[in-house]
């Protein structure tokens, strides 16, 4: 199937590994020129380095801070005009809410709430003069089922998904959809942080904590980032202009009800 992305610009947030890295991997090997963002200099080169690589695609990076408004400034000076967003931030420290001060809350704020609406804010208008624009906004699988060591990501990523709900059902009409991604358990560096905190909280190895996981969902596994990427990529896709405001699990069935 050709999605219809070739030659469009598609700017991806926290793209040097993980989730983030594998949206712009499939994204690019359909042709996109991706700008991919991070605040690690040296992680982030490396990745451009492998996309380009396994993709031949045009990739750009920005080492930046997406939650402050300097870090905004330069991403959006090397891309104003994307015709694809893909936000994403790294979650919020696991614990117990106890221990959170304001401060704390803040802060998860700005990087899973403020700073996706921010960047949605900067771009959408030109995605809708153009009458083409994608954004997807990589969220949680907790917005749907709770985890209780995620508090913190639990609360900031519901705002946002409420947010989207509205301005979702705005934009299609001028040929941009909005759409988050709720990954469950994948394997990747935020999944073993999520883990380490259980394992401490039940008095447990690491590896049996991961072991229990895996084996409580009705896949038997944690998740292929490289199948979160697909999945992102089509939701880019000429294909899905008629999706729009939906929370999508990629969860391997984990997530029990109906609705």
């Amino acid at each position: 199937m050709d999605l219809g992305l070739s030659g469009r610009r598609a700017l991806v947030c926290a793209a040097s590994r993980g989730l983030g890295k594998a949206c712009a991997l499939a994204l690019a090997a359909e042709g996109c020129e991706v700008l991919i963002i991070a605040r690690r200099p040296d992680i982030l080169a490396h990745a451009a380095d492998d996309i380009r690589q396994q993709t031949g695609a045009k990739v750009e990076t920005v080492a930046a801070d997406v939650t402050t408004p300097e870090g905004r400034a330069r991403i959006l000076a090397a891309m104003p005009d994307p015709h694809i967003l893909v936000t994403n931030a790294g979650g919020p420290p696991p614990g117990d809410f106890h221990d959170w001060d304001r401060d704390t809350w803040i802060r998860a704020l700005d990087a899973n709430m403020l700073a996706p609406i921010e960047l949605i804010k900067a771009t959408i208008d030109s995605m809708m003069v153009r009458r083409w624009g994608r954004i997807v906004n990589i969220t949680s699988g907790a917005v749907k089922a709770p985890i209780d060591v995620l508090g913190l990501s639990n609360g900031a990523r519901s705002g946002l998904t409420g947010f989207v709900a509205g301005l979702a059902r705005a934009s299609i009409r001028h040929g941009v959809t909005i759409n988050n991604l709720l990954p469950g358990p994948f394997d990747t560096d935020r999944l073993a942080q999520v883990l380490a905190a259980q394992a401490a909280k039940d008095g447990i190895a690491v590896e049996e904590a991961a072991r229990r996981r895996a084996g409580a969902n009705p896949s038997g596994r944690f998740g292929d980032p490289a199948e979160f990427g697909a999945f992102c990529a089509f939701l880019c896709s000429d294909q899905a202009g008629y999706m729009t405001g939906q929370n999508i699990l990629l969860d391997g069935g984990a997530y029990p009800g109906v609705f």
